[in-house]
């Protein structure tokens, strides 16, 4: 019969914790360490250095609650004694998971998700359900604009009769691209039997695995991985509080955000004083802990201030503290309302959040009133080091940036729009692509490479990253390029 998590838990172990003292280990967790120390050290040895691995959920609910990293009122019934370890988090409420196998006497499920860590996390998952990042693979793979631009990126190209001829990529050619930061849906695909030294084996085959992307569609039907940025299986706050991590997604030239925090006077500081930092205390005390923000400070974590005041209050739906979006879309606009931006219609009937002359669309996006809120609560952490006068001074040249980003972009689609309305070029009249022409690629760099990185280098203080380093150099080139381009066609055709 297989064993449930509620009589595993039963049987209590105390095993001694590599601090010193003995925790408590279900019974569960003990079976799966007595294989798994030798199939798999290193996951083993990153467990038992996580705090996990140290505290039960118990515990964790006596700090005084500025100082817990538990968000459930009430520790979550039969694992409120034990500590979190395999069992708790691959057993957890199996018939939910479709990956879910019969493995030792036990069910278990390889793929751990955001509702398996609301056990014990249960706000930050709700917070995150709100996120963009939760619906990145939807917001991608099922928007018509965007999904075509992952074709014009990602497909293999032959050369025919002088034209190119793309073929769609096939899923693991976007699960390495576009969905590794995504995520991909997660499926399974039936099950295969293995002979292993423990004997025969019947394991799930999982479609889109391995994956760790943001947007991560499961088993479960839940969305997201907790371990993007929370690696597993340490789970460590000091890794999920550090550039490095935001780095893997957020690198560029599509999302320059940390290439232009390397090379601002905050990521000076952190280079350089970075190692004397205390990235692991909860609360994160400002110019304590800390004396230059990194992402995390500014858009995730609990910072107080030394007397212990709350700066900002912890929040796991990233666009909290921020009034505009301005990566990623043909213009910055105020922040979508809802997380799933598929539901977006323009005047065009595309799931975009403008029109094609930069427009915001009504309805969709975030109030005046709803941006003044979030501007004040990313102006909150500014305050902690600077005047009122340097942040408003900031914040005034940083809107300046995107009106006049907006105002280049729209220049770059002026010439699009001439291009297909005089027939050097087809677009989305003709029934054809919009990212597959000369023209077209270069408008695409115009918004998604320049511009981002110029609003970015603004936001952020990122010195050239905004001037010559694909900043507003490359935008006045692209646009002459372009019209370059056109006069050439326009020549050719008569």
């Amino acid at each position: 019969m297989r064993k449930t998590l509620v009589s595993m838990v039963a049987v209590l172990i105390w095993a001694p914790s590599v601090l010193g003292g003995d925790v408590p280990l279900s019974g569960g967790t003990e079976a799966c360490l007595e294989c798994h120390r030798t199939i798999h050290p290193g996951i083993v040895a990153d467990w038992e250095r996580s705090r996990m691995s140290k505290v039960t959920p118990a515990q964790a609910l006596k700090k005084a609650e500025l100082e817990r990293r538990i968000s459930v009122e009430t520790a979550p019934g039969d694992l409120a004694n034990v500590v979190v370890g395999c069992a708790e988090c691959h057993t957890l409420s199996p018939d939910t998971h479709e990956d879910s196998f019969d493995h030792e006497d036990f069910r278990v499920h390889t793929v751990v998700t955001p509702r398996d860590c609301a056990a014990c996390h249960a706000l930050e998952a709700e917070q995150y359900t709100g996120n963009l990042m939760s619906h990145a693979y939807a917001n991608l793979n099922n928007n018509p604009v965007y999904h075509n631009l992952m074709i014009a990126a990602n497909g293999v190209q032959t050369f025919e009769d002088m034209k190119t001829v793309i073929k769609e990529p096939d899923p693991e050619t976007s699960a390495d691209s576009c969905n590794y930061c995504h995520g991909t849906q997660v499926a399974v695909r039936g099950f295969r039997t293995k002979e292993t030294d423990f004997g025969e084996m019947e394991l799930p085959i999982l479609e889109g695995w391995p994956n760790q992307g943001v947007g991560r569609i499961n088993p479960d039907t839940s969305k997201g991985s907790c371990a993007a940025c929370h690696t597993r299986h340490q789970f460590a706050i000091e890794t999920a509080r550090k550039p490095y991590t935001c780095a893997e997604c957020h690198k560029g030239p599509d999302v320059p955000a940390y290439k232009v925090y390397t090379v601002s006077k905050h990521g000076n500081i952190f280079s350089s004083l970075g190692d004397v930092w205390e990235f692991s205390s909860v609360p994160w005390k400002v110019g304590k802990d800390f004396s230059a923000p990194t992402c995390a400070s500014c858009h995730v974590s609990l910072v107080v201030s030394d007397e212990g005041e709350v700066v900002a209050r912890r929040t796991h739906q990233m666009n909290d503290r921020l009034s505009w979006r301005i990566f990623g879309l043909i213009y910055a606009h105020p922040h979508p309302k809802s997380p799933d931006t598929t539901i977006i219609k323009n005047k065009a009937g595309l799931p975009l959040p403008t029109e094609f002359t930069g427009e915001p669309v009504e309805g969709y996006l975030i109030d005046t009133v709803e941006q003044g809120r979030r501007r004040a609560a990313m102006q909150g952490v500014c305050l902690s080091c600077h005047s009122e006068g340097w942040v408003a001074g900031q914040f005034h040249r940083f809107e300046k940036t995107i009106q006049s980003a907006n105002e280049m972009t729209l220049a770059a689609t002026t010439v699009l729009l001439s291009a297909w309305e005089r027939g050097a070029a087809r677009g989305l009249a003709q029934g054809d692509g919009i990212f597959n022409e000369a023209i077209e690629k270069k408008w695409v760099e115009q918004w998604l490479f320049f511009a981002n990185s110029t609003r970015y280098a603004s936001a952020m203080a990122g010195a050239d990253y905004g001037a010559f380093a694909n900043g507003r150099w490359y935008m006045a080139k692209n646009i002459q390029e372009m019209v370059d381009w056109l006069e050439f066609k326009l020549k050719d055709k008569k």
